[in-house]
Order: structure tokens, then sequence, then C-alpha cells
């Protein structure tokens, strides 16, 4: 992987001292197609994967750890399943011969795509103001927040 400052160092070489790609290709140690693919784009591109990552070893036990994630949903936190826990419950109770870290993994996944997702609202900025109201027999003042037109009174 290419750092950001190599990818600047060679778009500035081609791009503004007029370098040809392959003397920039020469001076930098790269392939001349590198060079062509930093040219494209002004920052490196992020990898993605082509298809999920293949478990053989845990295809079978993905919906005994789903079913266990979606019964963690109704206990209190602390009683919940860590995927430490999950891993050792499959070695003691059905043998699993996998590792850890593909429960791991498989596990956070599962734990991301079973949240809540929503789009934030996006409201005009709210004006302030200082107000008081009576609490405990105490005049406490604070900031009201309001949106469109500020009222005093």
């Amino acid at each position: 992987m290419y750092t950001v400052e190599l990818y600047a160092r060679v778009r500035r070489a081609v791009l503004v001292d007029g370098k040809s790609q392959r003397v920039v290709a020469l001076e930098f140690g790269l392939a001349r197609k590198t060079v062509r693919k930093m040219l494209e784009y002004s920052a490196p591109p992020g990898y993605q994967r082509q298809r999920p990552a293949r478990r053989p070893k845990l295809g079978p036990w993905q919906g005994v750890i789903e079913a266990i994630l979606e019964d963690d949903k109704q206990r209190p936190k602390k009683q919940r399943h860590t995927a430490r826990r999950i891993f050792e419950r499959f070695r003691a109770e059905h043998g699993y011969s996998g590792g850890y870290t593909i429960v791991k993994d498989y596990v956070r996944g599962a734990k991301v795509r079973s949240q809540e997702m929503f789009v934030p609202l996006s409201h005009a900025r709210a004006r302030r103001r200082w107000a008081s109201a009576r609490h405990n027999l105490k005049i406490v003042k604070y900031f009201q927040f309001c949106n469109g037109r500020m009222q005093l009174g």
C-alpha cells in the first residue's frame, strides 16, 4: 500500500514539474502502470472485497450464533454473550474445531448488521437565549434553544 505522501510526490513530479511517467517510475522505483493509476486518483482508493470472506468451518454454526445474539437482545447488557463466550460454548457443547478470530469477526459483523440505522435530520441552526425557571424554590438560569424567531418575555 502506498502512502498519500508518495501519491502527492508522484503527481507533483508529473503534473507540476512536467516529468514523463516513465522517468517518474524509474525515479521512485514504481511500475509505469502504478504511476498511471496514481495519476488517476488524487488519494489512494480504498480496498473493497469482491465477495464476502468464506468461513467453511463456521458455516453450519452461523444460525446458532444469530440465535444466541437475538436471544441476548432481551437480556441485560452484563449478561449478554461476548464473542469469547460464544467461542468457548461452541468448543464445549458442539466440538467446534475452528479458530476464535473467525467467530469474533462474524459476531462483530452480526452485531453491526442488527443495529438500528437512522438518517439524521438536518435543521436550521438553533438560536439560544437565557431563560430562568424555578427549581426547588431556587431560580435557575439556563440556555433555551429555539428554532425560528426569538421571543422574549
